[in-house]
């Protein structure tokens, strides 16, 4: 785990060094272990490491190999890479160095861009060929890795953060209409290549984009989830479901566990994270470092779920680490830097809860595994059952998940920045594809491939990195994923939602962190504002700056001021931080 950048220009013009290395500086969070740039003719590569595997110097970055041509800035984790570099071996490669950044050079020597096939992991990567001048970028299935990049008809310059872009220059700082109305519209999800700057895009999930030494390039997509069983899965019972889930979820359990370093675990005390504590045990584990964060609570709105972590703690004995936030003492004066850290506004309220908890982590281990993906991948939410029914799929999706109607969008932004319903149109682009026929598979492939990718995956490795943690996820192991996908719905929806994962988890950890209500990482504070955090936020959407910005109407801005509380999104999240949020994060970047 570490943050990448890079250059490559089309002009015949030198590399500003300089900017690059200030785009680098900027990530040294990402990677306190190392930094490194290297510059071969038109291309240039930045580096900033964590030592997670191969400790050693051999496996500094940017890494170079002269007899291939090629050099890399890897960003992630390859699980398989012992297998894969005992297979590469056979072919007749050697290795001076024991990680995983050495076997994606070779894999991409021996299997081109079709190398991808043979990882288990998350990724992002940049890979320069000496001989032809050609810069390729990838970016791992599932969208763990983040890969922000800008483009002009001079250059294109890249790296694992759009603040870190920034700190590079030369960025105009105009927002994107289309993704002002999805930050506003769709719950705060941006899906790529958008980013709240018209200048900055991201790499897609599953993308490939290969640029030439002219500036021409190209973008396919490797990967896609089929929502269909295979022929030899039609008959399968629910039980048979159970044995290939838990199979696939202890497999990828122990994939996340090859490391160099101790591997401890995010423990919310939900299902998720208390499944791979027990598997975790299963496979032999002692001594595990697990972490909780609470808030406190507003009103009947409960920030903790200590007593369910708690529960899985003791059964296992694992070394517990609790944090509890005060919102005055800690929140508060942690906000700015928790909103420097994001590399897009993200409005969800834990943001908050995963970077301080991160801080806390960060003291004990290196590594952590965490259950982000789980309510994505086997149907957990809320807004999947009414599906099953529902004579307007897109309808009911959107009246569920959207944050406002059209025509509250266009009332609350400057009128320059009305226009399409961008949001309800990608929901409809989405459902429309092929391959996921039930319509609660269409929402478990735009939630998959879009919204988890935007929100939750995106705010782990945001938080988590900002104090030089490296998080994984197995419940986005891509087998897991794909087996998941070509389950009929209904073993997904059994049970309230997560019913296969629920029967699994009924077998390994006690029943009392199952059979409960669903939680979360509450944080009531930003929900309910209340004193302090009322005025910061008060202060924020009523400044200067946010006035000369005219994004919003005084009239709307007014109304949210006037009773916080009552202005609350269908999936409960608040109307007022979202808009403060937003002004934050463009005044925290410096725009």
């Amino acid at each position: 785990m570490c943050g990448i950048c890079g250059e490559i220009r089309f002009d015949h013009q030198p590399i500003d060094l300089n900017a690059l290395a200030a785009v680098n500086d900027h990530m040294a969070p990402r990677g306190p272990d190392g930094r490194g740039l290297y510059q071969q003719g038109a291309i240039a590569l930045g580096h900033r490491r964590l030592s997670i595997i191969d400790l050693s110097s051999q496996a500094s970055q940017p890494m170079v190999d002269n007899a291939l041509g090629l050099s890399i800035a890897f960003n992630g984790c390859i699980y398989n890479y012992q297998e894969l570099c005992a297979e590469l071996s056979a072919k007749g490669y050697h290795f001076f160095s024991h990680g995983d950044t050495e076997v994606v050079l070779k894999a991409f020597h021996a299997w081109g861009t079709d190398c991808v096939s043979h990882f288990h992991g998350m990724f992002a990567f940049a890979i320069a060929e000496r001989d032809s001048g050609r810069l390729t970028l990838v970016r791992d299935r599932l969208g763990i890795k983040p890969l922000y990049y800008s483009q002009s008809p001079q250059a294109l310059r890249f790296a694992s953060s759009l603040p870190a872009l920034l700190a590079g220059g030369g960025i105009d700082n105009a927002l994107d209409p289309v993704a002002l109305h999805h930050y506003l519209h769709f719950h705060a999800v941006v899906p790529a290549p958008f980013t709240i700057l018209q200048q900055v895009r991201k790499l897609p999930p599953a993308t490939i984009r290969v640029i030439e030494a002219n500036g021409n390039s190209r973008e396919r997509q490797y990967w896609e989830p089929t929502f269909a069983a295979r022929p030899e899965e039609q008959g399968y019972s629910f039980d048979d479901w159970q044995q290939h889930t838990l199979a696939a979820l202890r497999q990828a359990v122990k994939r996340r566990l090859v490391a160099d370093v101790e591997v401890g675990v995010l423990l919310s005390g939900g299902l998720d994270s208390s499944l791979i504590v027990g598997l975790l045990a299963e496979q032999g584990q002692t001594g595990l470092n697990t972490f909780s964060v609470g808030f406190e609570s507003v009103g009947s709105e409960v920030g903790d779920e200590f007593q369910y972590s708690d529960i899985i703690a003791r059964h296992y004995g694992t070394t517990h680490h609790k944090i509890q936030v005060d919102s005055n003492a800690k929140l508060l004066p942690n906000l700015p830097a928790c909103v420097r850290a994001m590399a897009e506004p993200m409005v969800s309220h834990d943001a908050i809860g995963f970077y301080l908890l991160s801080q806390e982590v960060a003291q004990h281990v290196k590594v952590v595994q965490s259950g982000q993906g789980a309510d994505e991948v086997f149907a957990g939410y809320h807004w999947y059952p009414p599906m099953v029914d529902s004579s307007d799929p897109v309808a009911s999706y959107a009246r569920t998940f959207c944050d406002r109607e059209h025509s509250e969008f266009c009332r609350m932004v400057h009128p320059r920045l009305h226009g399409a319903d961008h949001s309800r149109a990608l929901i409809a682009e989405h459902f429309a594809r092929r391959g996921a026929e039930a319509a609660v598979d269409k929402a478990l492939r735009l939630d998959q491939l879009i919204m988890l990718v935007d929100d939750p995956v995106k705010r782990v490795d945001n938080m988590t990195m900002a104090w030089g943690l490296e998080a994984r996820v197995p419940f986005l192991d891509h087998e897991l994923v794909e087996l998941a996908a070509r389950m009929p719905a209904e073993h997904k929806l059994f049970d309230d939602g997560k019913g296969v994962l629920k029967a699994i988890g009924r077998r390994i950890i006690p029943a009392e962190v199952i059979d409960r209500p669903k939680g979360y990482f509450p944080v009531p504070a930003l929900k309910y504002p209340r004193g302090a955090v009322l005025e910061m936020m008060r202060d924020l959407v009523t400044s200067q700056r946010a006035r000369e910005r005219e994004l919003f109407a005084p009239d709307y801005v007014a109304e949210l001021l006037a009773a916080p509380e009552q202005h609350i999104t269908p999936l409960r999240g608040s109307k007022l931080w979202q808009v403060a949020l937003l002004e934050f994060w463009l005044q925290e970047q410096g725009l």
